[in-house]
C-alpha cells in the first residue's frame, strides 16, 4: 500500500468568502495510488500537501477547491483568473508547457508561468470559464467536428525538439510483447509491427497533442473551446485522431470504420492510414481490453 497522505489545510480568504482548502490527492490520483502506482509517484503524493503550500506561497494567490475527479499524476485547482496545475515530474509531463507556449493560445490554454523542482512541475494556466468539458456539452457527432477543428490548428506549430512517436511507439510495443495475452499470436505480431512502422513512414511531421479527447477540451470565454492537458510529441498527424476514437467505446464497437472515415474526412487525413494506426493501437492495448482485438480484426486492411 502507498504511504498515507495526510491532508494539509490552509485557511484562505477572498473578497467573497472564506475557504478551507484540503490539500490531498483527488479521486483519480487516489485510485491509482491504491492500485499500481510507481513508487516514485507514491513518494511524491505523500509530500503533495507541502508541495502545494510552497508553490501557492511562491505565486501568492488564493486557492479554491481542486477539480474532481482530477488527474492521476497532477493536482489541479482554480485560483482566481488562473488554474494551478502541480504535477509529478515524469516524461509525459516534461513538454506540456513548451507546447502550450508554441501554440500561444491558438486553440489551447495559455501558460503564464512555470515552476520546476526535482520532483514537481507546476504550471500557472489560463482558466477556462465556464470550463464545461466538450463531452458534457455536446452530442458525439458535434464533438467530432470541434475536435477535428482544434487538431487542424494545433498541428501547424513547430514540433522541433519534442520527443517523437518513434520512441513512444517502440516503448509501447516492447511493453506489449512482455505482457501475457490470450489474443492470436499472429494478430499481435502484425499489430505491433504496424505500430513500429507507422511513425517511421510519415510524410509529414506535426506537433501532436497525443491525448486529445472530449474531456480534454473545455468551454472558455476567449474562444468557444480550448485544449488542455496535452502530452506533446512530434510525429504523424494521423496518429492524433486515435485517442478520441478510443474514448467512445460504443461508437468504436458499433461501426469502427465508419467513425474512422468520418474523423479522417473532418481532419483532411487519409482514412486508410488512420485505420492502420487504430489497428496497431488496438492490438497493443488488447491485453488490457480483450474486446479491442475483435475491433482490430474488423478494421484490418
Amino acid at each position: 500500500m502507498p504511504p498515507p497522505v495526510q491532508p494539509s489545510t490552509k485557511l484562505l480568504t477572498s473578497p467573497w468568502c472564506t475557504l478551507l482548502v484540503v490539500i490531498r490527492p483527488t479521486q483519480n490520483m487516489q485510485e491509482l495510488l491504491e492500485s499500481e502506482a510507481p513508487e516514485a509517484l507514491q513518494e511524491w503524493a505523500a509530500k503533495l500537501p507541502t508541495t502545494v503550500r510552497e508553490i501557492a506561497a511562491h505565486w501568492d494567490f488564493t486557492l479554491e477547491s481542486p477539480f474532481e475527479p482530477g488527474g492521476q499524476c497532477s493536482w489541479v485547482a482554480p485560483c482566481g483568473d488562473f488554474v494551478l496545475k502541480v504535477g509529478w515530474r515524469h516524461p509525459e509531463s516534461d513538454y506540456e508547457a513548451d507546447a502550450l507556449r508554441r501554440w500561444d493560445g491558438d486553440g489551447a490554454v495559455r501558460v503564464h508561468d512555470e515552476l520546476v523542482t526535482s520532483t514537481s512541475r507546476a504550471l500557472l494556466l489560463e482558466r477556462c470559464c465556464p470550463g464545461t468539458s466538450l463531452q458534457e456539452a455536446l452530442a458525439p457527432e458535434e464533438q467530432d467536428a470541434v475536435l477535428a477543428g482544434l487538431l487542424r490548428r494545433v498541428w501547424t506549430a513547430d514540433p522541433t525538439g519534442l520527443p517523437t512517436l518513434v520512441s513512444m511507439c517502440d516503448e509501447w510495443a516492447d511493453e506489449a510483447e512482455q505482457r501475457d495475452s490470450t489474443i492470436d499470436k499472429h494478430l499481435m505480431q502484425d499489430g505491433l509491427a504496424v505500430l513500429r512502422e507507422l511513425p517511421r513512414t510519415s510524410s509529414s511531421l506535426a506537433l501532436l497533442c497525443t491525448d486529445l479527447h472530449a474531456m480534454n477540451v473545455l468551454a472558455a470565454e476567449r474562444e468557444p473551446w480550448l485544449v488542455v492537458d496535452p502530452k506533446p510529441h512530434a510525429g504523424d498527424p494521423h496518429y492524433d485522431v486515435t485517442q478520441h476514437l478510443f474514448n467512445g467505446d460504443q461508437r468504436l464497437d458499433a461501426d469502427p470504420m465508419g467513425w474512422i472515415r468520418r474523423m479522417a474526412t473532418l481532419c483532411d487525413l487519409d482514412s486508410t492510414r488512420v485505420a492502420a494506426w487504430m489497428f496497431g493501437r488496438l492490438v497493443q492495448q488488447s491485453a488490457l481490453e480483450p474486446w479491442y482485438a475483435d475491433v482490430a480484426r474488423r478494421i484490418r486492411l
